[in-house]
């Protein structure tokens, strides 16, 4: 008997909450300098072939794997499991996935009270306040130190959960929905504006350019994969959990597809405003991470015409970014709440949200290497094993008729090895690359 679950309203509200949990700080603060970094055109190429192998594979896996045990991680994996006896070794597996996406999400809530007083200073003028970039990376310290922004990560925590509360269909699909065309749009305008200053045109040569010493350098090849794998969100749990609210008429491979467009197309964006920006004053984009956001960026929107209107378009557009990133990392553990204790949605969001809010406080100060532990280990862990738990031991047939369930036309016969063999693979060499070399997220 089927379990009785909230699902979402709509093929494009499903597909936006998708896009809006793989839209994130990835995307705008990494994607940009290593496009940099790497050549440009030659990092280009690798990622976007690494976006179609991941999408067309890890993305259709974890949906597909979602819609057919309709649960998340933790029960997902019994159920994989079960036929062999060992369901509850199956759903201690899945802890790891479900705990990762709720440390992450604890992690990402300390960022997203960065980004929210760093919006609103925006709108008062403290963001652009400081003098030189050695003063902005000061007040950036003191914001970043423990314990030195608990308002605003509360504030953060409970717009979360503000939308959470409210379900699927009511708050995650509703918000998304207005959310990430908003930040698209908005984009698209800094784009735009950036475009028309003078000097735009050499960082957009710098983007495109191809350096043939680089394309097959194997540094730009394991970073552009990092890059692919980590913005697509293939974790064992958030695409997996939004997978599980998704009708049976749903066209996943479709989806998968759009979702992989459209979360390229934000990379691009960022990368299109962000170093033709830089470009516009002569510097060079070799900072990446929060250094670039808080400490880099607002110094050049300072020196530019119109310098508070673009900054305050950018951190309102960040922000729509980064809450929908956050409330698809709590949801895993919240339906996991809801699936082992029985408890309401209500009550489950008020569980896992005080947690959230009290870790997230305690965290402040070395949230820099637990999200590095996480992104390293945790999350290609967590992908490897859920592909392990779809691919392996589910096995071909049930793999295809999830897959193949509500499309018109059977994917062909490349996709049951690709996903077994290459995905599978990918994930553990992401890992072992990953720990060899401190990360490639």
């Amino acid at each position: 008997m089927e379990k009785k679950r909230d699902l979402f309203g709509s093929r494009w509200g499903f597909i936006l909450s998708c896009i809006g949990s793989a839209v994130g700080m990835g995307n705008i603060w990494m994607f940009p300098t290593r496009v940099s970094k790497f050549g440009g055109g030659s990092f280009l190429i690798w990622y976007v072939l690494f976006i179609v192998l991941v999408s067309a594979t890890g993305v259709i896996g974890e949906m597909s794997f979602g819609r057919g045990t309709r649960s998340g991680p933790v029960d997902a994996f019994g159920a994989a499991c079960e036929k062999r006896g060992i369901r509850k070794f199956g759903e201690t597996i899945g802890l790891i996935p479900m705990l990762g996406s709720m440390a992450m999400a604890i992690g990402y809530t300390v960022v997203m009270g960065w980004i929210f007083r760093y919006t609103a200073g925006t709108f008062t003028g403290l963001t652009l306040a400081p003098e030189s970039v050695e003063e902005f990376a000061g007040v950036f310290g003191t914001v970043a130190a423990p314990f030195g922004n608990n308002l605003w990560q509360m504030i953060a925590v409970t717009s979360a959960f503000a939308i959470l509360i409210f379900g699927v269909g009511g708050g995650i699909e509703r918000a998304n929905k207005v959310l990430m065309p908003v930040f698209f749009f908005l984009f698209l305008g800094l784009g735009i504006y950036i475009a028309a200053q003078p000097g735009a045109i050499q960082g957009y040569r710098y983007i495109f350019r191809i350096d043939r010493d680089l394309l097959f350098d194997p540094q730009v090849i394991m970073y552009a994969m990092g890059q692919a794998f980590f913005s697509l969100s293939v974790a064992g749990n958030g695409t997996l959990i939004y997978g599980s609210y998704l009708g049976e008429n749903e066209d996943i491979p479709a989806s998968a597809r759009n979702v992989a467009f459209f979360d390229t197309l934000a990379a691009m964006l960022a990368a299109l405003v962000i170093i033709p920006a830089m470009a516009t004053v002569g510097a060079q984009l070799d900072q990446g991470g929060p250094g670039l956001m808080f400490i880099f960026l607002p110094n050049l929107f300072k020196g530019m015409l119109g310098g508070r209107i673009i900054a305050i378009i950018f951190f309102v557009a960040v922000s729509f970014a980064g809450i929908t990133s956050l409330i698809n990392l709590y949801e895993a553990p919240i339906a996991t709440v809801q699936e082992k204790f029985g408890l309401s949605r209500k009550m489950a969001c008020v569980a896992v949200g005080i947690i959230g809010a009290v870790v997230s406080v305690v965290i402040q100060g070395i949230v820099s290497g637990w999200m590095d532990v996480l992104s390293i280990y945790i999350c290609p862990l967590g992908a490897g094993i859920a592909s392990v738990m779809f691919f392996w031991l589910f096995g071909k047939r049930y793999v295809e008729s999830q897959v193949n369930r509500g499309r018109k036309k059977p994917l062909g016969t490349w996709f049951y090895p690709l996903g077994k063999y290459v995905f599978t693979g990918l994930c553990f060499l992401v890992l072992v690359v990953g720990a060899a070399v401190g990360g490639i997220g």
